[in-house]
Protein backbone atom coordinates (compact mmCIF):
# COMPACT_ATOMS: atom_id res chain seq x y z
CA UNK A 1 0.00 0.00 0.00
CA UNK A 2 2.89 2.10 0.90
CA UNK A 3 4.48 1.53 -2.52
CA UNK A 4 0.85 2.77 -4.21
CA UNK A 5 0.87 5.53 -2.21
CA UNK A 6 4.29 6.93 -2.95
CA UNK A 7 3.76 5.96 -6.64
CA UNK A 8 0.09 7.70 -6.66
CA UNK A 9 1.26 10.83 -5.58
CA UNK A 10 5.06 10.89 -7.90
CA UNK A 11 2.85 10.38 -11.05
CA UNK A 12 0.07 13.00 -9.93
CA UNK A 13 2.73 15.33 -8.63
CA UNK A 14 2.45 17.51 -11.90
CA UNK A 15 -0.94 16.90 -12.71
CA UNK A 16 -2.00 18.25 -9.19
CA UNK A 17 0.57 20.99 -9.21
CA UNK A 18 -1.25 22.60 -12.71
CA UNK A 19 -4.30 22.14 -10.46
CA UNK A 20 -3.16 24.10 -7.53
CA UNK A 21 -1.34 26.38 -9.66
CA UNK A 22 -5.14 27.30 -11.26
CA UNK A 23 -6.47 27.53 -7.78
CA UNK A 24 -4.07 29.94 -6.59
CA UNK A 25 -3.77 31.97 -9.67
CA UNK A 26 -6.57 31.77 -11.69
CA UNK A 27 -5.86 32.74 -15.06
CA UNK A 28 -8.61 36.08 -14.75
CA UNK A 29 -7.40 39.32 -13.65
CA UNK A 30 -11.20 40.88 -13.61
CA UNK A 31 -13.82 40.17 -11.10
CA UNK A 32 -17.86 40.07 -12.06
CA UNK A 33 -20.62 42.01 -10.30
CA UNK A 34 -24.09 42.69 -10.52
CA UNK A 35 -25.54 46.23 -9.51
CA UNK A 36 -28.88 47.72 -9.48
CA UNK A 37 -30.33 51.20 -7.69
CA UNK A 38 -33.58 52.72 -7.57
CA UNK A 39 -35.44 55.65 -6.30
CA UNK A 40 -38.31 58.18 -7.34
CA UNK A 41 -38.56 57.66 -11.08
CA UNK A 42 -35.24 55.66 -11.38
CA UNK A 43 -34.73 52.15 -12.14
CA UNK A 44 -31.20 51.66 -13.69
CA UNK A 45 -28.92 47.71 -13.42
CA UNK A 46 -26.41 45.94 -14.91
CA UNK A 47 -23.11 44.39 -14.44
CA UNK A 48 -19.67 45.64 -13.54
CA UNK A 49 -15.94 44.21 -14.73
CA UNK A 50 -13.39 45.31 -11.74
CA UNK A 51 -10.03 44.97 -11.45
CA UNK A 52 -9.16 41.89 -9.33
CA UNK A 53 -7.13 43.56 -6.45
CA UNK A 54 -9.02 46.50 -4.11
CA UNK A 55 -7.34 49.63 -2.79
CA UNK A 56 -6.37 50.34 0.50
CA UNK A 57 -9.73 51.10 1.12
CA UNK A 58 -11.24 48.09 -0.14
CA UNK A 59 -12.41 49.55 -3.14
CA UNK A 60 -12.35 48.01 -6.70
CA UNK A 61 -12.06 50.03 -9.44
CA UNK A 62 -14.24 49.65 -12.43
CA UNK A 63 -13.13 49.16 -16.14
CA UNK A 64 -16.62 48.09 -17.52
CA UNK A 65 -19.89 48.69 -17.34
CA UNK A 66 -23.53 47.02 -18.94
CA UNK A 67 -26.93 47.78 -18.20
CA UNK A 68 -29.79 49.83 -18.58
CA UNK A 69 -31.63 53.03 -16.77
CA UNK A 70 -35.48 52.99 -16.90
CA UNK A 71 -34.97 50.89 -20.05
CA UNK A 72 -33.12 52.81 -21.78
CA UNK A 73 -28.93 51.27 -22.62
CA UNK A 74 -25.82 52.33 -21.35
CA UNK A 75 -23.35 52.70 -23.18
CA UNK A 76 -19.99 53.63 -22.15
CA UNK A 77 -18.06 54.03 -18.83
CA UNK A 78 -17.47 57.32 -18.02
CA UNK A 79 -13.39 57.42 -17.84
CA UNK A 80 -12.40 57.83 -14.40
CA UNK A 81 -10.82 61.33 -12.70
CA UNK A 82 -13.26 62.86 -15.35
CA UNK A 83 -16.94 64.38 -14.69
CA UNK A 84 -19.80 63.36 -16.69
CA UNK A 85 -21.36 66.47 -19.09
CA UNK A 86 -22.68 68.33 -17.23
CA UNK A 87 -21.83 67.76 -13.83
CA UNK A 88 -18.49 69.64 -13.93
CA UNK A 89 -15.96 69.72 -12.00
CA UNK A 90 -16.94 66.51 -9.65
CA UNK A 91 -14.80 63.58 -11.53
CA UNK A 92 -15.63 60.23 -11.00
CA UNK A 93 -13.34 57.68 -9.86
CA UNK A 94 -15.46 54.70 -11.09
CA UNK A 95 -15.02 52.50 -7.00
CA UNK A 96 -17.31 49.72 -5.69
CA UNK A 97 -16.84 48.14 -2.72
CA UNK A 98 -17.92 45.25 -1.26
CA UNK A 99 -19.33 46.55 2.33
CA UNK A 100 -21.08 49.89 2.86
CA UNK A 101 -20.99 52.05 1.90
CA UNK A 102 -20.28 50.35 -1.65
CA UNK A 103 -19.73 53.81 -3.79
CA UNK A 104 -17.09 56.72 -2.65
CA UNK A 105 -18.45 59.94 -3.14
CA UNK A 106 -17.14 60.77 -6.14
CA UNK A 107 -19.25 57.55 -7.19
CA UNK A 108 -19.25 55.74 -11.41
CA UNK A 109 -20.66 57.28 -13.73
CA UNK A 110 -22.12 56.20 -17.38
CA UNK A 111 -23.34 57.61 -20.63
CA UNK A 112 -26.78 56.51 -21.52
CA UNK A 113 -27.84 56.17 -25.37
CA UNK A 114 -29.67 59.32 -26.30
CA UNK A 115 -27.33 61.35 -24.95
CA UNK A 116 -28.05 61.75 -21.68
CA UNK A 117 -25.65 60.50 -18.60
CA UNK A 118 -25.86 59.42 -15.08
CA UNK A 119 -23.52 59.78 -11.88
CA UNK A 120 -24.43 57.63 -8.57
CA UNK A 121 -22.61 58.11 -5.57
CA UNK A 122 -22.51 58.44 -1.73
CA UNK A 123 -22.89 61.92 -0.64
CA UNK A 124 -21.19 61.18 2.89
CA UNK A 125 -21.05 65.09 3.35
CA UNK A 126 -24.60 64.70 3.93
CA UNK A 127 -26.14 64.19 7.44
CA UNK A 128 -27.89 61.58 7.21
CA UNK A 129 -25.35 60.14 4.71
CA UNK A 130 -27.16 58.63 1.78
CA UNK A 131 -26.77 57.21 -2.12
CA UNK A 132 -27.91 59.84 -4.94
CA UNK A 133 -27.57 60.13 -8.13
CA UNK A 134 -26.85 62.78 -10.85
CA UNK A 135 -28.67 62.67 -14.04
CA UNK A 136 -27.63 65.21 -16.70
CA UNK A 137 -29.43 65.74 -20.26
CA UNK A 138 -28.32 67.72 -22.84
CA UNK A 139 -27.41 70.90 -23.49
CA UNK A 140 -24.32 71.04 -21.13
CA UNK A 141 -23.94 74.25 -20.52
CA UNK A 142 -21.92 73.50 -17.15
CA UNK A 143 -24.83 73.88 -14.45
CA UNK A 144 -28.48 71.84 -13.87
CA UNK A 145 -30.29 72.06 -16.75
CA UNK A 146 -34.19 71.87 -17.17
CA UNK A 147 -33.87 67.75 -17.08
CA UNK A 148 -30.96 67.76 -14.80
CA UNK A 149 -31.76 65.55 -11.25
CA UNK A 150 -29.89 64.84 -8.18
CA UNK A 151 -32.35 62.24 -6.32
CA UNK A 152 -31.75 59.93 -3.50
CA UNK A 153 -31.44 55.83 -4.34
CA UNK A 154 -30.86 52.79 -2.68
CA UNK A 155 -27.96 50.76 -4.30
CA UNK A 156 -26.67 47.81 -4.14
CA UNK A 157 -23.36 45.70 -6.00
CA UNK A 158 -22.72 42.15 -5.55
CA UNK A 159 -19.50 39.99 -6.26
CA UNK A 160 -20.94 37.24 -8.72
CA UNK A 161 -17.29 36.25 -10.70
CA UNK A 162 -17.33 32.89 -12.46
CA UNK A 163 -14.22 31.18 -14.06
CA UNK A 164 -13.70 32.58 -17.12
CA UNK A 165 -13.54 30.21 -20.36
CA UNK A 166 -9.84 30.12 -20.77
CA UNK A 167 -10.15 28.83 -16.50
CA UNK A 168 -12.39 26.63 -17.44
CA UNK A 169 -9.50 25.17 -20.46
CA UNK A 170 -6.89 25.02 -17.83
CA UNK A 171 -9.47 22.72 -15.61
CA UNK A 172 -10.56 20.14 -17.78
CA UNK A 173 -6.52 19.62 -19.49
CA UNK A 174 -5.68 19.22 -15.66
CA UNK A 175 -8.73 16.72 -15.05
CA UNK A 176 -7.15 14.95 -18.35
CA UNK A 177 -3.53 14.76 -16.97
CA UNK A 178 -5.18 13.41 -13.75
CA UNK A 179 -7.40 10.44 -15.61
CA UNK A 180 -4.64 9.51 -17.67
CA UNK A 181 -2.03 9.48 -14.95
CA UNK A 182 -4.34 7.32 -13.20
CA UNK A 183 -4.93 4.99 -15.72
CA UNK A 184 -0.70 4.93 -16.04
CA UNK A 185 -0.42 3.72 -12.31
CA UNK A 186 -3.29 0.98 -12.58
CA UNK A 187 -1.71 -0.62 -15.96
CA UNK A 188 1.62 -0.88 -13.90
CA UNK A 189 0.16 -3.16 -10.87
CA UNK A 190 0.30 -6.49 -11.09
CA UNK A 191 -4.04 -8.18 -11.64
CA UNK A 192 -3.42 -9.99 -8.33
CA UNK A 193 -4.12 -8.39 -5.16
CA UNK A 194 -5.13 -9.68 -1.72
CA UNK A 195 -8.33 -8.56 -1.79
CA UNK A 196 -9.03 -10.77 -4.70
CA UNK A 197 -7.67 -13.82 -3.00
CA UNK A 198 -10.31 -12.53 -0.51
CA UNK A 199 -12.97 -13.03 -2.13
CA UNK A 200 -11.84 -17.16 -3.68
CA UNK A 201 -10.03 -15.46 -6.94
CA UNK A 202 -7.13 -17.23 -8.23
CA UNK A 203 -3.51 -15.95 -8.17
CA UNK A 204 -2.86 -15.69 -12.29
CA UNK A 205 -0.30 -18.36 -13.29
CA UNK A 206 3.46 -16.92 -13.89
CA UNK A 207 4.69 -20.42 -15.09
CA UNK A 208 4.82 -20.72 -19.71
CA UNK A 209 1.82 -22.80 -20.69
CA UNK A 210 3.90 -25.94 -22.66
CA UNK A 211 4.06 -26.40 -25.80
CA UNK A 212 1.30 -28.44 -27.84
Amino acid sequence: MATLVTSLLHRLGGPLAVLAAMTVNPAQASLNWNWSYSGDGITADGRFITDDTPDALGFYLITSITGTRNGTAITALQPTGTPIPGNEPFAVDNLVGLDGPQLTHNGFGYAIAGGTYANPFFADFLDPARYLEFFSAPPFTGGSGTEDSELPISFSATLTTIPEPGTWTLVFIGFCMLGAASRDIRSTQHPYSPRRARYGIERPSTSTPAAL
